[in-house]
């Protein structure tokens, strides 16, 4: 793959990862009471960290679209694909009822089979990793140039 084209795919996913995680973000802050019943128990203030997850969830979506904050925004968007998956497992292995999200395993499998993935699309979008796609025209071992700062 050319560097053209991994760097034009890179900037399409960071392009869908910022909607996917400006619309969750949204609906976090404006449904917290929905999903209040999705926090496993032993987590504090369940409202105020659904607020917060929300906020960072916008935070993540534009930093990933600057050039100067996209590398930590996609740090910050791949822990938080990690820290929710306690709410996504809850969610599907106690069956809660949540308006508008399915409760079967048609949606429950996929979602925690592919929590991993956007871990992976999170960072591989900010320009973090190149696997599975290496950068053409280089020697093993060298250093991978700095990514585009362009959005």
């Amino acid at each position: 793959m050319t560097d053209q084209r991994i760097e034009t795919g890179r900037r399409r996913l960071r392009y869908g990862l910022a909607a996917i995680y400006l619309f969750i973000g949204v609906v976090h802050l404006v449904a917290t009471d929905a999903m209040l019943p999705l926090m496993p128990d032993w987590v504090p203030e369940p409202r105020l960290v659904i607020q917060a997850t929300g906020l960072c969830e916008l935070a993540g979506a534009i930093g990933l679209l600057t050039g100067r904050f996209r590398r930590a925004a996609a740090i910050g968007l791949a822990l938080y694909a990690v820290c929710v998956y306690p709410a996504n497992l809850k969610h599907a292995f106690e069956h809660i009822h949540v308006e508008g999200i399915p409760d079967s395993w048609w949606y429950h499998g996929p979602r925690l089979a592919f929590q991993p993935v956007f871990v992976w699309a999170a960072l591989w979008a900010g320009g973090l990793i190149d696997w599975p796609f290496r950068r053409t025209g280089g020697s093993a071992g060298a250093p991978m140039p700095a990514p585009s700062r362009n959005p």
